[in-house]
């Protein structure tokens, strides 16, 4: 009787488990077929199949959107965000979790608190701020600066847990043959933290390349278009282009999802570990 009841719970979980797939993936499935069907297609039936598979939206889409240059934006924005803010936050936690100073937990629990802020709060006075009275807007530099910034205590977070975990008697040996709190940080500490960072990597690289609100709001430039805000080239005064949007979305997508598949492992196993930590 046990064991049927086991049985039937393992069978409940994984059909609910299945379920929830089937929910999460029907959108991508939607798009995917969708960016073979021209626009009249789509717009009267989004659900049914393709008349034929041909990649003429992708192609439209390639063109109609600058892909090379919108690629080779949001990767320049994307790899220099997430590198500035792995190394410098993994220092910031570092210095935090090392150092028992009164003024770091009032700044640890400020960076913590700065997480429950959602960007629509700072949005009016940031653009204020860096656009009428600094006129610093239309540059990948800025953006890549407020990416860093905002990105700081998220990334700090996860690192000071992991940490505080690895022991000091490590450190200290590092200390007693020679090396600087600079030399001890990147060759003893930072390469235990390799898991986490792949964590931070993947989490910041999914936030910072599909982002469209922060993009929009520097970037005024169509040359500077990150990929997701080419896709507003399908979008005119009255209508939207649909067919070859989906296929904008998917080309948009696909760098993502290699990335993804590539550091899978890696991911679940600094969710893992930290969670062990």
């Amino acid at each position: 009787m046990i064991v049927e009841r086991n049985l039937v719970g393992k069978l409940a979980k994984h059909i609910f488990v299945y379920l929830l797939l089937l929910i999460f993936i029907t959108p991508f499935f939607l798009i995917i077929l969708n960016s073979f069907k021209t626009t009249q297609q789509f717009v009267t039936s989004p659900f049914a199949l393709p008349a034929s598979f041909s990649l003429v939206n992708y192609a439209n889409a390639f063109a109609r959107m600058s892909f090379l240059s919108a690629f080779a934006n949001s990767f320049i924005i994307t790899s220099i965000s997430v590198v500035l803010i792995i190394v410098t936050s993994a220092m910031t936690a570092h210095l935090l979790a090392r150092n028992s100073w009164k003024v770091n937990k009032v700044v640890y629990a400020v960076l913590v608190a700065s997480m429950i802020v959602p960007f629509q709060a700072v949005m009016i006075p940031l653009v204020s701020i860096y656009g009428n009275t600094l006129h610093l807007m239309n540059s990948k530099w800025i953006l890549i600066f407020m990416y860093v910034g905002f990105g700081q205590a998220f990334a700090m977070f996860i690192f000071h847990g992991f940490i505080k975990g690895i022991p000091l008697e490590l450190e200290e040996t590092a200390f007693i043959d020679g090396c600087t709190k600079m030399q001890t940080f990147f060759k003893v500490v930072f390469p235990l933290l390799s898991p986490v960072v792949m964590t931070v990597l993947v989490l910041d690289v999914l936030w910072i390349w599909n982002d469209y609100l922060l993009p929009a709001l520097v970037l005024l430039s169509p040359s500077m278009r990150t990929l997701p805000l080419s896709t507003y080239s399908f979008f005119s005064s009255y209508s939207v282009d649909y067919a070859p949007l989906m296929a904008g979305l998917v080309l948009t997508i696909v760098p993502v999802l290699v990335v993804y598949v590539f550091t899978q492992k890696q991911i679940i196993k600094g969710v893992v570990q930290g969670a062990i930590k």
